[in-house]
């Protein structure tokens, strides 16, 4: 597969900026991918398409305040900070983004929060955007944790929100997100509601969680035609037990099950048995799926309409084969579908 062909007309427009008005109230659209049939529902029809003892796997990480605005040591200029991953807990090392990256310099301090609360120094530059930062702090880790999480952002894309007081928290979030550590939230969570889980309860339809924090990786841009030399970043996550002897059980009773997210899909699909189960893992992942792909473990895919050429539009592609979901997809631009993680939903069965 190639690059090109991934590509389609967007406009910001088709974009969504805001949430449904309920989580379980945005379009969802059906793809059938064994017939290509496609259906126009609500999300919370997704229930119909269960069975008793079918599993839903969801993603819990939490997203944290990565985003830091801050100044520069002695110019004063104005400096914007992405907190990546933490690199040792002990000496407060953390890998960040740095923007402008070009005025920043090995040994430079940098000066966050309202009296300047917390100070960073440059110890390292890895890449042309990338920094090694050590964060200044005696206190506890965690007096630093909370100090350091108190003058970040939610790093919500600016194409949704550009100021900080205009970002809505709670529906930022899953209802379930539970473990921090992920710059971005797993969009096809947000639809499911507290009613929702209470409808799946009462069928039979079970849930269960692993863990898969995303980091830019996930929206990196693809810059070579040939999706087979493309890198995916390694991403942390984790698939307990429970989770794994769950996904295991449901399958040889004959259930389905559906993977809410190519975040899921992705950790799913990477401590596979010969066997076709998956195992327990804690690790990283740089899994990249592309069409074609022979997938173990998910039989339903839940996600939302992804970027052009964007990885998660390809993966997508994968599970519900390449010309189907491109047609899908002229179709949701067709009949107003929106696009990104605010926006309308798919299932794929």
């Amino acid at each position: 597969m190639k690059l090109s062909q991934f590509n389609f007309p967007l406009t910001i427009e088709q974009v969504a900026k805001y949430p449904a008005r309920y989580r379980d109230e945005s379009k969802l659209m059906v793809l059938h991918k064994d017939t290509g049939e496609i259906e126009h529902k609500i999300f919370k029809d997704i229930i119909n398409y269960t069975d008793e003892g079918d599993v839903f796997v969801f993603n819990d990480t939490k997203v944290f305040p990565a985003r830091l605005n801050g100044n520069k040591e002695k110019t004063g200029a104005d400096i914007e900070v992405f907190l990546l991953r933490e690199l040792n807990k002990e000496q407060r090392l953390w890998d960040v983004l740095v923007d402008p990256a070009r005025k920043i310099r090995i040994g430079n301090k940098l000066y966050f929060g309202e009296d300047d609360s917390l100070v960073a120094e440059v110890i390292d530059n890895t890449t042309s955007r990338g920094r090694t930062l050590r964060f200044l702090y005696d206190g506890s880790y965690e007096e630093f944790k909370d100090t350091l999480f108190s003058v970040g952002n939610i790093p919500v894309p600016k194409w949704i929100r550009t100021k900080p007081e205009e970002i809505d928290h709670e529906r930022f979030h899953t209802i379930f997100a539970k473990n921090e550590g992920a710059v971005a939230t797993p969009a096809a969570g947000l639809h499911f509601s507290r009613e929702l889980f209470k409808r799946m309860e009462i069928k039979g339809v079970d849930a269960t969680y692993l863990t898969l924090h995303m980091g830019l990786g996930h929206f990196r841009t693809v810059d070579v035609e040939d999706l087979s030399k493309h890198k995916m970043d390694s991403e942390q996550m984790h698939i307990p037990e429970e989770t794994a002897d769950k996904i295991n059980s449901t399958k040889a009773a004959g259930g389905k099950i559906f993977a809410v997210g190519i975040t899921v899909v992705r950790a799913l699909e990477t401590p596979v048995t010969t066997r076709k189960e998956v195992k327990p893992y804690n690790g990283w992942t740089n899994k990249f799926i592309f069409p074609p792909y022979d997938f173990a473990i998910p039989d339903a895919l839940v996600t939302n309409f992804h970027l052009p050429s964007s990885t998660m539009l390809m993966s997508v592609a994968a599970f519900g084969g390449f010309e189907n979901v491109m047609n899908a997809y002229k179709v949701a631009l067709k009949e107003g579908y929106s696009f990104g993680t605010y926006g309308d939903a798919m299932l794929i069965i």
